[in-house]
């Protein structure tokens, strides 16, 4: 069964040293996700989601337990496995956008498959697409520095997708946009779900972008809650 889920944590655990102590971020974390599902993962600020979410796609290694995805242990990879599959597999859209600023907004959609070796005009080609997809087709030639916050968030979503990964992680999404701008992105990433089929994975302090999703899980002081 396992080699059917996207993901599978067995008690997975994050320490980290910091001067005098030993600090517990994460403890005995168990999940499984199926695919083309869409699952929230909430908490408040502090409550180790996005170290979750780090680990999920394999930016960070865990202290303990395991990590399977599609089967694989992420642990078990090189530096340069891991590479190959957040270029191609996994998709990251952060709180804070990361856009490239000396760039326009296709050339930063199109920047994973350019990195991946694709050719210049096929990536700039299907970024042209995911644009389009995101409702920025018509500012895709203007630097990401000059668009809204909105705007700058659904370019990220665009570049996540660029790779048509299996996986779209999240973090935070919403967080850094007002009410309107916050339901615009809510929106596409749930259309992408829908639309796509892409995993949907994301954590939020947000309640009403979790009823969205398919599923909820809750996280407080490092430890997974079926319920709030």
């Amino acid at each position: 069964m396992n080699d059917q889920m996207v993901y599978v944590l067995d008690q997975v655990g994050k320490t980290i040293q910091t001067p005098g102590e030993e600090l517990t971020i994460l403890r005995d974390i168990s999940l499984q996700v199926t695919p083309g599902e869409s699952v929230a993962i909430v908490g408040s600020s502090g409550s180790g989601k996005t170290t979750l979410l780090h680990l999920m796609g394999g930016l960070d290694s865990p202290s303990s337990g395991e990590i399977l995805f599609r089967g694989r242990d992420l642990n078990g990879l090189s530096w340069k496995e891991l590479a190959t599959i957040r270029n191609r597999t996994i998709g990251f859209v952060f709180q804070f956008h990361h856009l490239l600023p000396e760039f326009n907004a296709l050339e930063n959609v199109a920047m994973p498959a350019l990195i991946g070796g694709r050719s210049r005009k096929a990536s700039l080609d299907r970024a042209a697409e995911l644009l389009d997809l995101v409702g920025l087709c018509e500012r895709k030639e203007q630097q990401v520095m000059t668009l809204s916050g909105g705007e700058r968030q659904r370019v990220a979503i665009a570049r996540a997708l660029m790779q048509d990964p299996e996986v779209l992680l999240a973090d935070e999404p919403t967080g850094n946009l007002d009410d309107h701008n916050g339901s615009v992105v809510a929106q596409l990433l749930v259309q992408v779900n829908q639309s796509l089929g892409t995993t949907l994975i994301l954590v939020t302090h947000n309640l009403e972008l979790a009823t969205r999703m398919n599923r909820s899980i809750f996280l407080r002081s490092g430890t997974l809650y079926d319920a709030p």
